[in-house]
């Protein structure tokens, strides 16, 4: 194991859940559309990765609805994201346990870190620089949003952060919250740990070395949902090695 490659959006913050769905909704009001994405609503959407991607797809599926032109939907995300960039600036979205101790603990321990995520490259910014601007510095390789050609469930984000690296895929762990993040990292060939966020938590996870509530903190330590683990447990680069040299899984 040389690197840690960490998803964005439900692994280093519960960003759905306190802070897009609300941004998307506010973006909507602005522009003087009758859409409020409910939680029940929000949860379901998730399943199309990417943000304009998500307005799309329910635009089409909504009969009384605006058929929005390509451009129109492009501008709302736009608003969207400088929304949800203001509320992480001040400081409205808290990190999840023990994220920030893994980075410290991994960059100790010589391992990279790299990001691969969905979600826009300003948004990614705006929520590592929360932890101190000198945090951005600390990835190696940061993939996000359109600079690959599909989005997750597809690979591409894993396999242009292995490429950034110059690492195979046995080299690297991927951490993860949702099914379609899963499938895209062991679709790379990544071993993959899962921690569930507030709108995966009823998501299937088989495949993945081991199911977390999530990372823990030494007075905080996670709850083992599935894996190989009975726990509660801290997450440390000692004990994904290890569970990576047992081959273990859920």
């Amino acid at each position: 194991m040389k690197a840690l490659i960490f998803d964005v959006d439900g692994v280093i913050a519960d960003t759905e859940h306190m802070g897009h769905r609300l941004a998307f909704n506010q973006a909507f009001a602005e522009a003087g559309l009758d859409i409020e994405w409910d939680e029940e609503m929000y949860e379901r959407l998730l399943w199309v990765t990417g943000g304009k991607e998500r307005i799309a797809y329910y635009l089409r599926h909504c009969p009384e609805c605006p058929q929005l032109l390509d451009a129109r939907i492009a501008e709302l995300h736009r608003r969207k994201t400088e929304i949800y960039t203001q509320m992480v600036a001040q400081g409205q979205i808290p990190y999840r346990p023990g994220v920030r101790r893994l980075w410290r603990e991994a960059r100790a321990a010589g391992l990279r870190l790299g990001i691969a995520s969905t979600t826009a490259p300003e948004n990614v910014l705006a929520l590592l620089r929360q932890a101190g601007e000198e945090v951005v510095g600390w990835f190696d390789s940061i993939v996000a949003g359109d600079m690959v050609p599909d989005k997750k469930p597809a690979p591409d984000v894993y396999i242009q952060v292995l490429r950034h690296l110059g690492l195979e895929a046995g080299e690297a762990v991927a951490i993860e919250d949702s099914q379609n993040g899963l499938i895209a990292a062991r679709r790379a060939g990544i071993p993959t740990l899962i921690t569930c966020s507030h709108y995966t938590r009823n998501q299937r996870f088989e495949g993945a070395l081991a199911v977390l509530e999530h990372l823990g903190e030494p007075e905080l330590p996670a709850r083992v949902l599935a894996g190989p683990a009975a726990g509660p447990v801290v997450v440390t680069p000692e004990l994904l090695r290890d569970w990576m040299g047992q081959g273990v899984g859920v």
